[in-house]
């Protein structure tokens, strides 16, 4: 299900505002977005949710930074610990400085961020004013834009910019690691999520228009088959025969292939589809040497 996130609410208050419209107890969620950010949030019913680790979490963004002022928390929400009048600052060194945000990079994760440290989340302890180490994540950048901006010569001047990356990545630390370069601070002062693995903002639906589908008794109009949202596996449809095996977590072997569909990578993930549908997600063992072998090891049996 793609949501349109509201802001001010966390990922776990869309998930169970939709517990209870829907009934679906299990349902989960792919890649937590910031209660003061709005945009594109996946949200996974029933047996969905065991096929989320399959899912491509690649990322776009829209964010908005403002120079010359830091906060406790990178974004806006926080506490004011600095500020600069960056009226010297021109539009040509901040993007300049934007090469040096693209590709792949060490970031460290802010203080308000869900990762955890000794059992507990960053944000808890943060809560509480503490400041732990954390150590640097890799994280990948593929591409970070401008698109437009505002009051330069003024004290706090403004951009906004797409940002395109890997799962995991902070926006607000892009920020503030950005103005902090510059020599004047910043911060992420608005956040759109635009897209999130093949689901994009363009087809995400409110909570309200969520709620009248239900009603209405078309909620199924809107959802994704768990079929659909794997396509980005390659397929091997399985022969009739080794169906059984699939499903009991067997090996498939090239005698219980009936067709290869998609580029077949040494160990990638894949599709195993039988004549009625999705039957597992699998492995492909197959010997680069020996292409013709072929053995699927299935790790998510569907059916």
């Amino acid at each position: 299900m793609n949501v349109l996130k509201p802001p001010g609410m966390t990922a776990h208050d869309v998930v169970n505002y939709l517990r209870r419209v829907t009934g679906q107890r299990k349902t989960g969620h792919a890649g937590t977005l910031d209660p003061g950010a709005a945009g594109v949030l996946t949200l996974y019913l029933g047996q969905a949710t065991r096929v989320i680790e399959y899912m491509p979490d690649d990322k776009v963004y829209r964010a908005e930074i403002t120079f010359g002022l830091t906060t406790d928390t990178q974004d806006r929400q926080g506490r004011l610990t600095g500020q600069k009048h960056a009226v010297n600052l021109t539009l040509e060194q901040v993007t300049a400085m934007f090469r040096e945000f693209v590709g792949d990079l060490q970031q460290v994760p802010p203080m308000v961020s869900a990762v955890h440290h000794q059992g507990q989340r960053l944000y808890e302890l943060a809560r509480r004013g503490l400041e732990v180490e954390r150590k640097p994540r890799r994280i990948t950048v593929y591409s970070l834009e401008l698109l437009h901006n505002w009051d330069w010569g003024k004290p706090h001047p403004r951009v906004m910019v797409e940002i395109s990356c890997s799962a995991g990545t902070y926006i607000r630390t892009i920020c503030s690691d950005l103005g902090e370069r510059l020599g004047f601070g910043a911060i992420m002062s608005f956040l759109l999520r635009t897209r999130a693995g093949r689901f994009g903002l363009d087809r995400a639906l409110t909570l309200e228009e969520l709620t009248d589908l239900n009603s209405q008794g078309r909620l199924a109009d809107v959802l994704v088959s768990v079929s659909e949202a794997l396509e980005h596996l390659p397929m091997v449809q399985v022969n009739d025969g080794a169906v059984k095996a699939v499903r009991h977590g067997n090996r498939l072997y090239r005698p219980g292939v009936a067709a290869v569909h998609g580029d077949l990578k040494s160990h990638c993930q894949v599709r195993l589809v039988g004549s009625e549908g999705l039957l597992a997600v699998a492995k492909n063992l197959t010997d680069s040497e020996n292409p013709d072998q072929m053995i699927f090891q299935p790790v998510k049996v569907l059916v």
